[in-house]
């Protein structure tokens, strides 16, 4: 029988997840939460671009769709900027005896054992036995599981980095873009995602558990950025990118074992293909790259591509099919906050065209 589950919001990710859950044989969607009035009462299908009907409409009441009883909900809302709420709306899904896969907020996905924002949230899956799994593509699969499988093939290893190299040009996300990582704005303006600690916050999780799975005991975490400012104005999906405004962004979050980099992980965010070009390049028009330095020396280029001919697509998609794709094995898994580490192998089964 498959696993009913109730979609929470319709943005950039949940529209693929949408997608996804209509196709996979093992799940049945029955419910849809959206936070816009323009959405209410249409089609599951049509607000996902499916060209065909789903049968069930999008509703904003909270309390029906939790009545409704489902095995899991693909939790897939913004919390870049309202972490707390959306930390408060997983604690009280999981009250209720739902499992849930997320997408955010990010700094579960491995958190510090002392986080006092993750303890409600776990103690809630554990008292309600059921399972929390929060992840996507970055961070996500492209730096837990990828490098993880990959270490399987080591002799030794000095430096784990995990690298995504992206052209964000086509990512319509205005306050993602401008707000959050600074895009747009004077380089002497310091945004929300470099304020210090912030970087650690939301990627630190990634180092800790690569840490984890790997058996080293870190000395702390550092974090380094540096920008380019854009040499005249030009235009992108979100908006405008004047003359001196920041239009390409370079960070690292550093695993430290004494002074050395032991865990790396690196963003190389570009809003024009030509900024930066001392920085790292990508593998086709997009990736995420996985380095393994020791005995022997690895590489690996995960190039993406969605059928629309754009790689943010390809980026979207993978962070949807991550978590649709693991409702089954999250649903099956022992109480509380499950990672990486936990679940066994996802893959897409059931998905193969024939």
């Amino acid at each position: 029988m498959p696993y009913r589950v109730v979609q929470w919001s319709t943005g950039n990710v949940g529209r693929h997840t949408l997608a996804g859950i209509d196709v996979h044989p093992d799940l049945d969607l029955v419910g849809l939460f959206v936070s816009n009035p323009d959405k209410l009462g249409r089609d599951a299908g049509e607000l996902a671009g499916l060209g065909h009907s789903l049968g069930v409409e999008a509703s904003g009441d909270v309390d029906a769709l939790l009545a409704l009883a489902p095995d899991c909900i693909v939790h897939t809302a913004m919390a870049d900027d309202r972490i707390v709420e959306a930390l408060a709306d997983l604690e009280r899904f999981l009250a209720a005896g739902i499992n849930v896969v997320s997408s955010s907020p990010v700094m579960l996905q491995y958190p510090a054992p002392d986080d006092p924002l993750a303890a409600p949230v776990i103690e809630a899956a554990r008292k309600a036995s059921v399972s929390l799994f929060v992840n996507g593509v970055d961070p996500g699969f492209a730096n837990d599981a990828l490098p993880l499988v990959l270490s399987g093939v080591c002799e030794r290893i000095e430096e784990v980095r995990c690298s995504e190299v992206l052209n964000y040009d086509t990512y319509n996300q205005p306050m993602v873009l401008f707000d959050i990582m600074g895009f747009g704005r004077d380089p002497d303006d310091v945004p929300m995602l470099l304020t210090p600690g912030v970087l650690t916050m939301a990627w630190g999780s990634v180092v800790r558990q690569l840490a984890a799975g790997l058996g080293v005991t870190l000395s702390g975490i550092t974090e380094w950025y540096e920008r380019e400012a854009a040499p005249e104005d030009f235009e992108i999906a979100a908006g405008t990118i004047g003359k001196g405004t920041v239009a390409a962004l370079h960070f690292e979050v550093r695993g430290m074992v004494g002074d050395r980099p032991v865990i790396v992980l690196e963003h190389v965010t570009r809003l024009r293909d030509d900024l930066g070009a001392g920085w790292p390049q990508p593998a086709g028009q997009g990736c995420y790259r996985v380095e393994l330095r020791g005995e022997p020396n690895y590489t690996v280029d995960m190039q993406l591509m969605g059928s629309d001919g754009d790689h943010n697509t390809a980026g979207l998609k993978a962070t949807a099919m991550r978590l649709v794709n693991a409702v089954p094995a999250v649903v099956q898994a022992p109480p509380g906050l499950v990672t990486a580490l936990d679940l066994p192998l996802i893959t897409g089964r059931g998905l193969v065209v024939t």
